[in-house]
């Protein structure tokens, strides 16, 4: 699979994720939406499992590399520029699956350019996490999923209430601690002084949170 460089390359989070969604039932004919694509390997990893795929990524330098690990995987899957959901605004999903942005940044607005835009997500690490809990009720069908990696960082609990408060059944299926990475590290001094991280702590826990429509 392509990885060049300026495109989020899959790491731990997206390991994780790739587990949640194997253990997905998914029938051939399936609707899949794979928001925050990056290389597309979770539209890829859908797709292969016989889903309609559709990616989405603000980054065409993104899709363009999905795109060509998709015909190199000899994957179809529909690739989409836009921000989050807008680009299938009233289309609805049986699976949604996202990796967004969610390490805390200093700087309250989200980057528009380089590759700080992949993980860079506000003070809280929340500025896509919010949206993504909002729009998520109007991307799924009636018994459409949601599956969601972040760190523990950016408010496991805060991203559990919001999806409830959203009409949504919600919960942790799959979590993963590891050590910190190199953007994580540089930042380890600035998390300790926000209180995110306790002090010397070096490590994060994922989670992948799972969302349906609540009975």
């Amino acid at each position: 699979m392509i990885k060049p460089p300026g495109v989020y390359a899959p790491q731990g989070d997206t390991e994780l994720l790739l587990e949640g969604l194997a253990g997905e039932e998914l029938r051939p004919g399936t609707r899949s939406l794979d928001l925050c694509t990056g290389t597309g390997i979770l539209a890829i990893a859908a797709a292969r499992r016989g889903t309609a795929a559709t990616a989405v990524d603000v980054s065409r330098k993104a899709l363009a590399t999905a795109w060509l690990n998709a015909r190199m995987l000899d994957c179809r899957i529909r690739l989409l520029r836009g921000d989050l959901g807008e680009p299938v605004a009233g289309e609805r999903f049986d699976l949604v699956t996202v990796n967004p942005p969610y390490v805390p940044a200093e700087d309250p607005e989200p980057p528009t350019r380089g590759l700080d835009r992949a993980w860079d997500a506000g003070p809280d690490g929340r500025l896509l996490l919010d949206r993504i809990c909002r729009q998520a009720p109007v991307l799924l069908s009636p018994t459409g999923v949601l599956l969601l990696v972040q760190s523990s960082l950016s408010g496991v609990t805060a991203t559990l209430d919001a999806l409830r408060r959203a009409g949504l059944g919600a919960e942790v299926v799959r979590s993963r601690s590891q050590a910190f990475g190199p953007v994580m590290s540089a930042r380890a001094q600035w998390f300790e002084d926000r209180g995110l991280v306790g002090t010397g702590l070096r490590s994060e826990e994922l989670v992948v949170v799972r969302a349906t429509r609540a009975n």
